[in-house]
């Protein structure tokens, strides 16, 4: 079992989408984004309604209307999407068994007891770090990874992908924005 849904997943993608080639924001519709990445378009609207309760992106209305960076992409970390999508998390539940050993026989003694469980010290250490790494990757460094990973026509093939659909008189098939912001 992963600690972060597939949405997060899907939301990180989406969003590095949004960062046009010269890293500023680009807009796209949530169902232009889902059928770019393969994901289902129910749920990716989903995503991005919690996106943009969580102010990082925001709607524009119209027939053209879809979603762009809500700031800079260099101000957007992983772990602001992952809070966005997931909420805060935890990834270990202490559940205090070290005062339950069977030689205790019920009456654990103080220095079993005592003070912050180690394991739980560990782990808390561990999210602490996981927590840091994920703040100090932007969705920038993101899309600037895949850009270099990528062949050099990539990022002007996704503009004019995104564009062309755009520019379809009436966006057919869209779902209105009004349902994936409210």
């Amino acid at each position: 079992m992963s600690l972060y849904s597939a949405g997060v997943e899907y939301g990180i993608h989406c969003l590095a989408f949004l960062v046009g080639n010269g890293g500023d924001s680009r807009e796209a519709s949530v169902r232009d984004l889902a059928e770019l990445q393969g994901v289902p378009v129910e749920y990716l609207a989903k995503i991005f309604t919690k996106l943009a309760k969580g102010k990082l992106v925001v709607a524009s209305e119209g027939v053209r209307g879809g979603f762009s960076l809500a700031r800079p992409a260099d101000e957007i970390t992983l772990l602001d999407i992952v809070n966005a999508i997931d909420g805060r998390k935890n990834i270990f539940e202490c559940r205090d068994i070290r005062g339950r050993c069977a030689l205790f026989e019920g009456n654990p003694p103080e220095w079993a007891i005592e003070g912050t469980c180690s394991i739980h010290g560990a782990m808390m250490t561990a999210q602490k770090r996981m927590e840091e790494a994920l703040a100090q990757q932007t969705i920038l460094d993101i899309a600037r990874k895949v850009g270099r990973k990528a062949p050099a026509e990539f990022g002007q093939q996704v503009e004019d992908w995104i564009q062309e659909r755009r520019e379809k008189k009436g966006n057919v098939g869209s779902i209105p924005l009004t349902d994936i912001t409210d």
